[in-house]
């Protein structure tokens, strides 16, 4: 490259830096008061969309979570995906229970479950930037630990415990002797540790001009 050929090129950069910062001057200049509390307030339909995307790797760290300690510490013919298993008797039963024919009906309670934790992870995310945006990892930490054991309470004990026997004539959800309480309890909370982890891969950073 000659040194008439990089004169050219540095005089073009040059160019192109000075439009690009009048450019954002003009944004700035024309920056309305409700576009600039919209940039900056509180997105909601952006937080729903990454709480939605975070769930899906929440789940996925949840579910794996359950097949090592399957694997580990269950029977040793116990089923590494047994707690989708106990969570397809709603729907299928007892039967969910038993060696099922097709191995597609598991992928499909997995796939439920990864779906629930999408749309749980929603209103984590929603909450966590409420309440701990900026407050660091602690206490995004002990957020989501209160909200993991409140929707397992909810889910188990104030709907569950009373659905699945009006619907399928059993309980093997909320039945310690197929899914422990300490199982269930683990699982939401490290759905719960997940989101709190990933938080900030989720977070809205608005578009802030250059005024120099």
């Amino acid at each position: 490259m000659t040194e008439q050929n990089l004169q050219t090129i540095l005089q073009e950069l040059t160019e192109l830096r000075g439009r690009v910062a009048q450019l954002e001057a003009e944004a700035v200049e024309n920056e309305t008061p409700a576009s600039r509390e919209w940039s900056r307030g509180f997105y909601l339909t952006y937080y729903a969309t990454a709480g939605f995307f975070l769930g899906m790797i929440a789940a996925l760290v949840s579910l794996a979570f359950n097949v090592v300690g399957s694997v580990l510490f269950g029977a040793p013919d116990q089923h590494p995906l047994q707690l989708i298993k106990i969570y397809l008797t709603f729907g299928l039963g007892e039967r969910a229970l038993e060696p099922l024919p097709d191995g597609l009906i598991l992928i499909f309670g997995c796939c439920l479950y990864i779906a629930t934790g999408m749309f749980l992870g929603i209103p984590f995310q929603i909450i966590l930037t409420r309440f701990a945006n900026g407050g660091g990892l602690a206490k995004r930490l002990a957020i989501a630990t209160v909200l993991s054991l409140a929707i397992w309470l909810i889910n188990f004990y104030l709907i569950l415990s009373w659905l699945q026997p009006a619907l399928f004539g059993g309980n093997w959800i909320v039945n310690p002797e197929h899914l422990p309480i300490w199982v269930a309890v683990l699982t939401h909370l490290v759905f719960g540790w997940t989101m709190a982890l990933v938080y900030p891969l989720g977070k809205f950073e608005p578009y802030q001009a250059r005024t120099k």
